[in-house]
């Protein structure tokens, strides 16, 4: 019974083993070139302004590649599914056709957002780009079969574009779920600090017209006061966690905003609002009073 138990033990490591693709995708260093040239190109490419703000999604709230990837995977299995029971060829060429037609902004946004992330990121990022577009390849030769009336040979492309779809989809579940690529990386200021006034620390110790970080609990805030206003965000980016106090303060649209200096989302300082990304999810603020001590108390703001 206890060499069966070992036995069964080992037999899911290794099955672990062999499932854990990624770990060595993170790890491996032999992409790196290509992917610096490539991000770089795609920066330069697609500068800063309405259309990248547009494929990363700033005026959703929300990345705007995961949706439009949900849809295109969803047309390429449903066009197997309706393969595999045989319910109609035209369907199946309309299904294909829109999700191909979709996959050219879904790839937009996705190489936009994957422009602007860490290293580890963008290895994982790259694999899952290549293998989703062997699917497009795949389901594009498929739709050129399907027209020409091959359909059996067209099914075989389209099952096996299925397949390296399924594998981008997983490595895509990676990065959103274990990297967290597109999630909110600001602290949850509204159960980290309960509703009421806090002391933070005295105006005097504050320079002027320079940020700084402060602690609150367990929060980093991003601390700048300005003759005497003082305006407090939290300091840990939305997009990935980058210091906010040490970014740049800039004027946009005629109001002040902060910069993130490691990939240059831009945030209104009166509110934490988004007003350039990658960043799509608004950075907490606070709002802010002085005792007649000198002493700042904060308190979550209620937007």
């Amino acid at each position: 019974m206890k060499e069966s138990v070992q036995t069964g033990r080992r037999s899911l490591k290794d099955l672990a083993s062999t499932i854990n693709i990624v770990g060595p995708i993170e790890r491996s260093s032999r992409m790196d070139r290509p992917i610096r040239g490539l991000a770089k190109a795609v920066r330069r490419r697609i500068g800063p302004g309405r259309l990248r703000d547009l494929l990363h999604g700033v005026p959703t709230g929300k990345p705007l590649h995961p949706p439009l990837a949900t849809f295109v995977v969803g047309a390429w299995a449903a066009t197997s599914v309706i393969d595999l029971t045989g319910t109609g060829s035209r369907a199946a060429r309309t299904v294909l056709t829109a999700g191909l037609g979709a996959a050219l902004p879904t790839v937009a946004a996705g190489v936009t957002d994957w422009s602007v992330i860490h290293r580890e990121q963008q290895r994982v990022g790259f694999v899952h780009a290549v293998t989703n577009l062997t699917a497009f390849g795949l389901y594009a030769a498929s739709l050129a079969l399907r027209v020409g009336g091959r359909e059996r040979a067209s099914r075989m492309l389209g099952y096996a574009g299925l397949g390296a779809a399924s594998l981008g989809g997983f490595l895509g579940g990676h990065l959103a779920y274990r990297q967290a690529v597109g999630a909110n990386h600001a602290d949850s200021v509204t159960h980290l600090v309960p509703l009421g006034w806090y002391d933070l620390c005295s105006l005097n110790d504050l320079p002027d017209g320079r940020p700084v970080a402060r602690r609150l609990g367990y929060i980093d805030l991003f601390v700048l006061r300005v003759d005497g206003e003082v305006t407090v965000l939290a300091d840990h980016c939305s997009h990935l966690a980058g210091p906010l106090h040490q970014g740049r303060l800039v004027a946009e649209g005629g109001a002040a905003c902060v910069v993130c200096p490691w990939h240059g989302s831009t945030f209104r300082l009166s509110d934490g609002a988004v007003v350039h990304g990658p960043g799509t999810a608004p950075q907490p603020s606070f709002e802010t009073r002085i005792r007649r001590d000198g002493v700042i108390q904060v308190r979550p703001a209620q937007n």
